[in-house]
């Protein structure tokens, strides 16, 4: 066995160096790990593409009495269980010299075993302060480090860095890695935007809840932004989940908006409620592999078919919510594209199934290798974008609002007949279709914009979530039938902003925080978004939606 480079990295493993790929020999041809050579029992197999991310390019820097430099976890959560040599241009440093330092816990690198072990967590760093003369800047160093771990076995990372010198000092807004969201800090951040701008935060400062609350919703916390909050309804919903009549939290800086969407509960509430239906459920990760061949990607395609339910099991073993569905599988020229669909419960899921599709791929690449380069994501998934393949697939729930109006409720309180409105409506589907619109409803993204700031929804996921399919009708009784069918709604009730305090409240108010809720506020989304096309649809076949919006939208 024979020392290999890989990239910057260095590993143990049988190599064919006229190809350039790992081979098995003794079973068919496959990815041979370090964790595989180094301790074949119980552990997880690393890929040479995923080892290649662990050390921290950019990372070097000289420090007092010694250099450092970090390593990253980019796998599932694991232990460095011991150390047994560090080198810095070939000069091998005692590991009593070497302190490393994660999360608060700190040991010498002798100190490390199987006994006390030191945390090694996804996408946590890991700092090696080596008490060592200072390097030279600006030039390439050789950094070798002899690993043990727990679940990812023995290897060796050799990696080329530099130490950047830094000409210029740029003011940096204060930060505390330990204490972050701490008063004093948060105080610090705010004089520190008032001494750089000159601008005084009179309202910025103050907020009702303790900072550490906002701990995984944003970085350098220094203050709140107050969006003004109103009510619209009661709107009754004559859901599967949703049932009854739901205030709702609505947060908007937009003239009229609160006022239309209490105008299209008012009619909706009139015909006894709207009737919505939850389709599908799913979320999606969509990552990508590069082969040298249109035949080897097709192969691949093959050996995934084959080998469904072991990455069904990989990817749900670090979740106990997240369950794959299927895997959608497309191949342009030498690269395949794979679509994991999954079940992710109350949470919206992004963040769910990234983890469990990165801990599934991980495995692929283990085993296969005619892969030449691999992307976590695609673009495939469409993250925070409209797109036709959600729209046919579905992102998140797939969910329709239904309703049929009453000639008489339309020609009294909206003024206007339903041949009318269904007129508008074909003659809006033809601009929609003119235009390129990836949705034919009038204005969806307002509804959900506002109710997905009120309860703390990631307010990026409207670029797909206001994606709206409009259908209407008239009924053998001259009434008027509509419908929306949001294809990619995006929502949570669990985790996310959701437990941000007065996202929290709103949630509360509807009914739908926390777990076993998700669905409901699924079904209120729906039917606030047709109350809301109910009302414009009407301002516009009656020709009142400007002079509405010169009575209550203006702030000049």
């Amino acid at each position: 066995m024979e020392k290999t480079t890989i990239g910057k990295l260095v590993f143990f493993s049988e190599f064919n160096e006229r190809k350039g790929i790992m081979r098995n020999t003794t079973t068919e041809p496959r990815l041979v790990s370090i964790s595989r050579i180094a301790e074949p029992k119980n552990h997880f197999a690393i890929s040479p593409i995923i080892l290649k991310k662990i050390y921290s390019i950019g990372s070097l820097k000289n420090v007092e009495d010694g250099v450092s430099f970090v390593i990253k976890n980019p796998m599932k959560d694991g232990l460095i269980t011991g150390i047994s040599g560090i080198c810095i241009n070939g000069l091998e440093i005692p590991l009593d010299d070497v302190v490393m330092r994660n999360n608060g816990t700190r040991l010498k690198a002798s100190e490390i075993n199987a006994n006390q072990p030191l945390p090694f967590p996804m996408g946590m760093d890991v700092e090696f302060h080596a008490r060592a003369i200072a390097l030279a800047k600006n030039i390439d160093h050789q950094i070798t480090i002899s690993c043990h771990t727990d679940p990812y076995g023995s290897f060796d990372l050799e990696a080329t860095d530099s130490v950047i010198e830094t000409r210029t000092t740029q003011k940096k807004i204060p930060c505390d890695k330990q204490a972050n969201y701490d008063m004093d800090i948060v105080r610090a951040r705010q004089d520190f935007v008032e001494d750089f701008t000159g601008v005084h935060l009179h309202h910025v400062k103050h907020h009702s809840f303790d900072p550490i609350v906002t701990k995984g919703n944003i970085e350098n916390f220094s203050g709140v932004a107050q969006v003004p909050l109103g009510f619209a309804g009661p709107l009754k919903v004559n859901g599967e989940h949703a049932k009854g009549e739901f205030l709702i939290p609505l947060c908007t800086s937009e003239g009229t908006l609160v006022a239309s969407y209490n105008r299209g509960m008012k009619i909706i509430n009139m015909c006894g409620g709207t009737t919505t239906t939850v389709v599908e459920d799913r979320m999606q990760r969509a990552p990508a592999f590069a082969f040298e061949s249109a035949r080897e990607a097709r192969d691949f395609l093959v050996w995934i078919d084959e080998h469904i339910d072991e990455i069904r099991q990989q990817a749900e073993s670090c979740s106990r919510v997240a369950k794959l569905l299927n895997i959608e599988r497309y191949q342009a020229s030498k690269f395949v594209y794979l679509r994991f669909n999954y079940f992710t419960g109350d949470a919206a899921g992004q963040n769910m199934v990234s983890m469990a599709t990165f801990t599934a791929c991980s495995w692929i690449l283990a085993q296969m290798n005619t892969v030449r380069h691999f992307y976590m994501e695609s673009n495939f998934a469409t993250d925070k974008k409209a797109s036709v393949v959600n729209t046919m697939n579905t992102r998140g729930k797939r969910v329709t609002a239904e309703i049929v109006i009453p000639r008489e409720v339309m020609i009294q309180h909206m003024r206007v007949d339903p041949e009318t409105l269904d007129h508008l409506c074909r003659v809006g589907n033809l601009g929609a279709f003119m235009a390129g619109s990836s949705s034919n409803a009038l204005h969806a993204a307002n509804a959900l914009t506002a109710l997905f700031i009120a309860t703390g929804q990631d307010v990026a996921n409207i670029a797909e979530s206001a994606t709206t399919l409009i259908y209407t009708e008239i009924t053998p009784e001259g009434d008027l039938y509509g419908s929306v069918t949001l294809p990619s709604l995006i929502v949570a009730t669990h985790g996310g902003g959701t437990g941000l305090p007065t996202q929290r409240e709103c949630l509360d108010i509807l009914g739908c925080y926390g777990q076993g809720k998700v669905l409901k506020f699924a079904e209120i989304a729906a039917a606030v978004v047709i109350a809301g096309e109910i009302s414009l649809a009407g301002a516009l076949s009656s020709l009142d939606w400007v002079t509405s919006h010169e009575r209550f939208g203006k702030n000049r």
